[in-house]
């Protein structure tokens, strides 16, 4: 394990009677980093956030964050991270302002850290409303304020993005680039959504089923997304037919359409095909396989 690491972890695991939540997990963040744990509900990416934070005792393995070992309740490092887990919680009877200025004092920021966190999680005309008046999504924002109230140097976010609008999502993706890349803070997050964690994550980690199935930059997600070329014709299934028999093995259908991967640029040679064998041809499409659909087929969930 790496002690310049921000976040590292070897073999970590956790069991429960009957099902292993997290199996045998390694993981290396750089100091610095955005890093996207990436999987369906119910693959143990919040198990794994728990056992880094020390609210969950592994069943075997062990995490680091900046050097120090995590141990339920206690590690040296805590004072330097910021924590989103699962849900939005605060005092619901206490304004907003008031929610941080208990977090403040916890962690001995200045007191203009109330101000700038009211400031950057877009909370200020807010500040003096009662927290359990709040939206879903502002709930989500105050959260997200106290986490980084103290400016830490590791913030370690379960779904960031959960509730909130799309103008807050931008907001958010916004935030974390800037400490990252100006402040070179460390972000560990997870999340269901390939498309938030595609656009905001520098490396990628896709877990299934408590495994660790493929770790990847944005750019190799998005060149392992496969090209291919959508056929829209009077006849699909006739189409697949005379395209299977010219030696094209991998065609999928689609809602009326075929998808003829690895053919984005055969698109003339495919059009003689179909219309040498009486059909008509209503488009060619040349494009690449949506993210989504390259995430679901990794983790052997594609229709």
């Amino acid at each position: 394990m790496s002690p310049t690491a921000a976040i590292s972890t070897r073999g970590l695991t956790k069991r429960y009677p009957g099902v292993v939540a997290v199996d045998s997990l390694d993981l290396e963040v750089p100091r610095g980093e955005i890093y996207g744990l990436l999987g369906r509900n119910g693959a143990g990416k919040t198990t794994t956030i728990r056992m880094l934070l020390g609210l969950v005792r592994p069943s075997s393995g062990e995490a680091r964050i900046l050097g120090a070992r995590v141990a339920p309740g206690a590690c040296a490092a805590y004072a330097q991270v910021g924590y989103l887990v699962e849900t939005a919680t605060a005092y619901p009877n206490l304004t907003v302002r008031e929610n941080l200025e208990i977090q403040r004092r916890l962690t001995g920021s200045p007191r203009s850290s109330v101000s700038e966190a009211l400031e950057s999680m877009g909370l200020a005309e807010r500040a003096e409303r009662r927290a359990g008046r709040l939206s879903l999504g502002n709930k989500q924002r105050l959260s997200l304020a106290r986490a980084l109230l103290h400016r830490p140097d590791v913030l370690v976010l379960d779904e960031p993005a959960n509730a909130l609008d799309p103008a807050g999502i931008a907001e958010v993706r916004v935030l974390l680039q800037r400490l990252s890349r100006q402040e070179g803070v460390t972000v560990f997050m997870s999340s269901h959504i390939l498309s938030e964690v595609s656009h905001l994550a520098d490396r990628i980690g896709i877990v299934h089923e408590g495994h660790l199935l493929e770790e990847l930059d944005r750019e190799e997600l998005r060149a392992r997304a496969r090209p291919h070329l959508e056929v829209r014709t009077s006849d699909p299934r006739r189409a697949e037919d005379l395209l299977s028999a010219e030696g094209y093995p991998s065609i999928e259908r689609r809602e009326g359409s075929l998808l003829v991967m690895g053919a984005d640029e055969r698109g003339a040679e495919i059009a003689r095909i179909l219309v040498g064998g009486g059909l008509d041809v209503h488009a060619l499409i040349p494009a690449q396989e949506e993210l989504e659909a390259y995430f679901l087929r990794v983790t052997g969930t594609d229709a």
